[in-house]
């Protein structure tokens, strides 16, 4: 999309300097008022006298405010704006064509709906030393959308980012702890333009992990003159491997341990998104995924449907956003395809739910797909179709548990798995015959 279609206003927009000056004093008024304790979106809203979407938008560092509603901001925790704070004039703020929902929303776009205090405590976190962050949800809930935020953020700091999508990563490097090393140092050497000197550093005769810290402290984070924000898309690729899951999983977590008390890796700042837990079993001493901040995405609200449909241009009641929830729930993929079509005018809303289930209705391929991973694992297949037919919620194993949640088609209660969604169990009943 071309520059031209960019909407542009007037106004002012925070630098990192000034963010960054705004989010200490926020954080030591947590800590003397409030324990330490986050303040909530809604709590900073109260204490400033501006909303939680002024907010939001505050802290993209991409959307023009007007200059009262930031000295509001700062003069709420006894601040002066000062000029190395803001930027004047036109700045982007954001694209007005819309596109088909095909992947992560644009840093630029105005569909993207922000889930407080989430954007925030990421912000927040990512600039802490060492510091690591962990981001779960299903497939389709935005996931790399926020995390292309926070690296966007992170540049805005001048940090070096490095993110690496796992899905595009060939099998073979995954069946040894060995391979997979190596290509992850070759693959962070040369995001960063560094010459790769694996073969300097790698020692068989300490290991391959040992030699890819070596590598790591030497090569790579030695070099830096400021922090690195390393960023794997997808972990749950690596958990298909439980051999390599129980070696490089604490490697990740000795990497954050690493930098309690050497300064040179106080510069990585880990960040990993995951669409389940992990079945792979690990000691609670070893393991990456109770450490950092941990981030679930939640699903949208009926309020957050209301203003996303807003977005698309639509003038939508409560009702109709209750409507399009009971079928498909808050999962931000579905909802953004059908307010895409509705925006097209192609339908109705009324249309639209009575077809959704169907092979005519805007859900087909996404439904075809879920009907694909069910084919493809008959243990899956059986397990979804017993919970479809069941009148109570069904236990499971712990592995067809989480493999049948990070493909979204169920929810994890305390008393078992119930389908997520009545666009699920609507279709799925119809194709009983396919996955039984």
């Amino acid at each position: 999309m071309d520059a031209s279609k960019q909407r542009r206003r007037r106004g002012i927009v925070l630098t990192a300097t000034g963010l960054k000056r705004l989010q200490t004093a926020i954080q030591s008024a947590q800590l003397q008022e409030n324990d330490g304790r986050r303040f909530t979106q809604e709590e900073l809203s109260i204490r400033i006298g501006v909303s939680t979407n002024t907010l939001s938008r505050l802290w993209s560092l991409k959307t023009a405010l007007d200059s009262r509603s930031v000295k509001l901001c700062f003069s709420a925790f006894d601040l002066e704006l000062i000029k190395s704070d803001y930027n004047t004039g036109e700045e982007v703020e954001q694209f007005d064509t819309i596109e088909y929902p095909a992947g992560p929303v644009s840093v630029y776009s105005k569909l993207y709906i922000p889930r407080p205090p989430i954007e925030q405590s990421v912000n927040q976190e990512i600039s802490r030393a060492g510091c690591m962050i962990r981001i779960k949800a299903p497939k389709g809930m935005g996931k790399t959308s926020l995390k292309f935020r926070m690296l966007d953020y992170a540049k805005s700091l001048s940090y070096y980012t490095v993110h690496l999508d796992l899905n595009l990563v060939d099998t073979d490097k995954f069946l040894d702890l060995n391979t997979f090393l190596r290509w992850l140092c070759s693959m962070v050497s040369k995001s960063l333009d560094i010459e790769p000197q694996l073969d300097e550093y790698w020692d068989e005769e300490i290991g391959s992990k040992l030699s890819c810290n070596l590598y790591f402290e030497a090569c790579i984070l030695e070099t830096l003159e400021l922090p690195l924000v390393l960023s794997f898309n997808e972990l749950n690729r690596v958990f298909e491997y439980p051999q390599l899951a129980q070696e490089f999983l604490p490697l990740l977590r000795s990497w954050h341990e690493n930098a309690q008390y050497n300064q040179v890796w106080q510069k990585l700042r880990l960040v990993v998104d995951y669409s389940t837990d992990i079945y792979v079993p690990l000691d609670l001493n070893r393991s990456p995924f109770n450490i950092g901040l941990p981030i679930e995405l939640p699903e949208f609200t009926l309020e957050q449907i209301q203003e996303l449909a807003a977005r698309y241009g639509l003038n939508w009641q409560q009702g109709q956003a209750q409507q399009l929830m009971e079928v498909i729930g808050g999962q931000p993929t579905l909802v953004n395809i059908a307010l895409y079509h509705l925006s097209q005018e192609e339908l109705t809303l009324e249309e639209l739910l009575a077809q959704a289930s169907t092979e005519r209705g805007i859900y087909r391929h996404h439904l075809r797909e879920k009907l694909d991973d069910l084919l493809s694992n008959p243990d899956l297949a059986s397990a979804f179709a017993g919970i479809l037919t069941a009148q109570t919620a069904v236990n499971l194993s712990p592995t067809v548990a989480y493999k049948l949640e990070s493909i979204g088609l169920v929810k994890l209660t305390p008393e078992g798995a119930i389908v997520s969604k009545e666009l699920y169990r609507s279709y799925f009943s119809q194709n009983l015959d396919e996955i039984v």
